[in-house]
């Protein structure tokens, strides 16, 4: 799962997949394209809204995707447009590009992007809605 900063919207998803999945089958992560943030916990209101719906994402820390992780994860999420293009732009062959989808391509919700809560406090929210909208998708495939 990943986002610009790795504080908003791939911690979420990151929690989220999570409680939804075996972890001894299925390893989710997340980080940002940007290295903005690296060591500090998730944003206090994502961590607010994750635990309003019952999720404890607060020990999670941030980190940048890394063109090594390609190697590591069989599927990549992206959040929008932007990071996607980012993660692409580290990619090394076809193999690696093929991981990369964007988060909302799983599901139709009338949006092809999860919207950057970080200047909307009321964001958070909706931001939470969608990514669980998608999990869920992904986690029925697994």
């Amino acid at each position: 799962m990943v986002c610009l900063g790795n504080i908003c919207r791939s911690p979420l998803a990151e929690g989220i997949l999570q409680s939804m999945v075996d972890p001894e089958k299925v390893f989710v992560d997340s980080a940002g394209t940007g290295g903005y943030h690296i060591g500090n916990p998730p944003d206090a209101r994502s961590i607010a809204v994750a635990r309003k719906h019952s999720l404890n994402i607060e020990n999670q820390r941030c980190r940048q995707f890394k063109a090594h992780d390609f190697a590591e994860f069989d599927v990549i999420y992206a959040m929008d447009q932007s990071n996607y293009n980012n993660i692409m732009a580290l990619a090394a062959s076809k193999s690696d590009r093929e991981k990369v989808k964007l988060l909302l391509s799983e599901v139709n919700v009338g949006v092809k992007e999860v919207p950057d809560p970080y200047w909307d406090d009321d964001g958070f929210e909706k931001v939470y809605q969608l990514i669980e909208s998608a999990c869920e998708v992904i986690a029925e495939k697994l």
